[in-house]
């Protein structure tokens, strides 16, 4: 195990393309790190600098605190698992999973217990002799990271392994991939654009959005506590809602105000938002910050809107909105499916049934009714406008 750490880090293509600029983080011995972010913010291309598969145009990369700029790749010992499995198609799984080890001229004895041992872990002792084609995705992504793990290294750098799976396999890879580090407990660097994977996955993550860190924290508390608008809108499914207005103050309280919509603050954030009197900023609450009854000790905190859609998730109900000023927005409530009514003119709308109070509102209304949302005033975040917005409303930046 090592820790690895990357010091100031910039990568550019052609002298033209930043995919890496200025980036520097740890991830420490022994820690499950996930870089999480969209498509093309540089993440794999960090992954192929630390395994040396990329050379940055500056910067300096540590494993286990050894620099390693100009260490090539099979000396690095780290182990890197691809998107597309990169197996062997001539060879049997045992041969993919040997292959390194006789690269190594171990004894044959001992290459063979290790790939026997990282097979009953995996669960793939009985298909040592297949080739690769004649495997499910789930098998071949066991066989990718057994042949990572017979080698022993001193770092796992994981790149999207489980994008090319369906739901089902994803949901119990991650389990398994979660339960595989918590028994060797080998520094891993895991890279996805899938925010769940990284929620579940990482002890802490690395927020990524075009070649630069937004924000590196716990799971819990780059949710709880953006740094800014982009990585508030990137974690959370659905994603957190925003509202453009103002702030105003009154009579020494704080408000926000969205078209016809005041929406109280609460006094701890007063000093906060003292420079931001009649300027344009962003409101964000999450579709789970919403009720359909009112929050203890708060009455200045409801916003009128109408309903567009009802999208029934078992547990909860995904109600799609929009407000008299056109701005669409989701509240997640909870809720259990109930057969359609079937309305006049014979067309068929959701209807929702609750098993609290807090959603008899909803069972009575249908699309295209105005409804009444409370807002969780605990748990509202205001940026400052533009797509990076900094969040105001934190007390001390994470």
């Amino acid at each position: 195990m090592a820790q690895v750490l990357l010091e100031n880090i910039t990568k550019i293509y052609e002298e033209k393309v930043t995919a890496v600029s200025d980036f520097s983080l740890e991830a420490r011995d022994g820690e499950f790190m996930v870089i999480v972010g969209p498509s093309g913010c540089g993440k794999t291309t960090l992954l192929r600098i630390i395994a040396g598969l990329e050379k940055p145009a500056c910067g300096n990369i540590y494993i286990g605190g050894t620099l390693v700029n100009n260490v090539p790749p099979k000396q690095r010992n780290v182990a890197m698992v691809f998107q597309n499995y990169a197996l062997y198609p001539h060879m049997s799984v045992y041969d993919n999973m040997a292959f390194a080890l006789r690269m190594q001229k171990l004894p044959p004895n001992q290459i063979k217990n290790s790939v026997e041992q990282v097979a009953h872990i995996l669960g793939v002792e009985n298909l040592m002799r297949q080739k690769p084609h004649t495997l499910s995705g789930g098998q071949q992504q066991r066989v990718a990271i057994g042949r990572a793990i017979v080698r022993s290294p001193n770092v796992f750098l994981f790149d999207e392994p489980l994008s090319n799976l369906d739901a089902a396999l994803r949901l119990g890879m991650r389990s398994e991939l979660k339960a595989l580090h918590q028994r060797l407990r080998t520094t891993t660097i895991y890279v996805t654009h899938d925010q769940a994977e990284a929620m579940t996955l990482g002890e802490r993550l690395c927020v990524m959005h075009q070649g630069k860190i937004q924000q590196v924290g716990s799971p819990l508390q780059t949710y709880e506590q953006p740094v800014n608008r982009f990585v508030a809108g990137f974690l959370g499914t659905p994603p957190m809602n925003f509202f453009t207005g103002f702030i105003k103050f009154k009579n020494g309280d704080a408000y926000f105000v969205i078209g016809r919509h005041t929406i109280a603050i609460l006094p701890r954030l007063r000093a906060q938002l003292s420079d931001y009197g009649g300027r344009e900023m962003v409101l964000g609450i999450r579709p789970g910050s919403f009720s359909l009854r009112p929050f203890p000790g708060y009455t200045d905190n409801t916003i009128l809107a109408t309903v567009n859609l009802i999208e029934q998730l078992g547990v909860r109900a995904d109600v799609h909105l929009s407000t008299d000023t056109g701005v669409n927005f989701v509240a997640s409530v909870e809720a259990r499916a109930n057969p359609a009514p079937i309305e006049p003119g014979g067309t068929v709308f959701p209807k929702i049934l609750c098993p609290t109070n807090a959603c008899a509102q909803l069972e009575r209304d249908r699309v295209n009714d105005v409804v009444t949302l409370y807002i969780d005033l605990e748990r509202i975040h205001i940026f400052e406008p533009g797509p990076s917005g900094r969040n105001v409303t934190l007390l001390r930046p994470p």
